[in-house]
């Protein structure tokens, strides 16, 4: 087999693009270990693989030539020439800006289909390829911390930022969360050794909190990452929570990487609780006692309207 990349008529391809790319991430779960390699670096970088060679897809993908040629025709195509055709097809038509799992025409019940199991495949993905060993890093620093600080820029890493602090607070740890990039300095800059600097940005390539965290790191704190792999952040961080799911076609942190972030968030959570041991739960039962008694969200509708009753009515 020659190792050039085929030579593809696109009027051709127009005529032979059955939707490729969303094949091949609904067929994900189905498919070997060797197989969801090479579909994910398909569906990372589409335009890459339809003009590169069969010998460097396998390259990327650490497979052999001939597994490239099999996966082609486990997703309906002739061989790798027609699995080209048809994938240059699809990217001459335009993928689908408003999710990859959906298509034109597409019912509300495929939309529900399509839109939850194109999210549990990347879960199922990404979970294979969490490292544990890190996550058990990540835990140990923050357990043993003397303070923690959530660094998040944007949206959504700020909302996140605060999720963290909330769950370390919960746990009676000192912790702190700021969005705002003075804040993150002066917080950076007041750090010691065995602090905690907790940056989150699934871009990884903030200018303002790239410059926050090599502040604290130069201050002796741990520095974790939740981010994705081979970023300024990530090569910034001593600790790395890995967040590689594929991109968005609109939003900057899709829905696959919010929810990820989340779960890794729990998970650290979690483990950082076991490691106090059993005085956590006491902790977080008198917690949850006093916000059924006291809060206004609470499961008794008689003291929604407490604070509204006159002052001396003791009925």
């Amino acid at each position: 087999m020659s190792g050039r990349p085929e030579a593809l008529d696109l009027a051709q391809a127009d005529q032979n693009a059955p939707d490729i790319l969303r094949a091949i991430r609904l067929g994900l779960g189905g498919m070997s270990e060797g197989q969801q390699r090479i579909g994910r670096m398909i569906l990372d970088d589409p335009h890459w693989a339809v003009q590169t060679n069969v010998e460097d897809l396998a390259t990327r993908a650490g497979v052999s030539a001939p597994t490239i040629v099999r996966f082609a025709r486990a997703v309906g195509c002739d061989g790798l020439k027609d699995f080209k055709l048809k994938l240059a097809g699809a990217l001459a038509l335009g993928t689908p800006f408003l999710h990859r799992g959906v298509a034109a025409g597409d019912s509300t019940g495929d939309v529900v289909r399509n839109v939850v199991g194109s999210l549990t495949s990347v879960l199922a993905e990404w979970q294979r390829r969490l490292d544990p060993a890190e996550v058990e890093r990540a835990a140990a620093a923050i357990d043993a911390a003397r303070r923690v600080d959530c660094y998040g820029t944007g949206a959504t890493s700020n909302f996140l930022a605060q999720d963290l602090q909330a769950r370390l607070f919960r746990l009676g740890l000192v912790t702190n969360a700021f969005s705002d990039a003075h804040f993150q300095l002066v917080g950076a800059a007041t750090m010691e050794p065995g602090d905690v600097l907790f940056a989150i940005s699934f871009v990884g390539r903030m200018p303002a909190l790239l410059e926050a965290v090599q502040l604290g790191r130069s201050r002796g704190a741990t520095v974790i990452a939740l981010t994705r792999t081979h970023t300024p952040l990530a090569d910034l961080a001593d600790i790395v929570l890995s967040t590689d799911v594929p991109r968005d076609a609109t939003m900057r942190v899709g829905t696959e990487a919010y929810v990820v972030q989340l779960l890794i968030i729990e998970i650290v959570m979690v483990m950082v609780g076991l490691k106090r041991g059993p005085a956590v739960n006491a902790r977080l039962k008198t917690i949850h006692e006093v916000l059924q008694t006291h809060g206004v969200d609470n499961d008794d509708p008689s003291l929604m309207h407490w604070g509204s009753r006159p002052l001396g009515d003791d009925e």
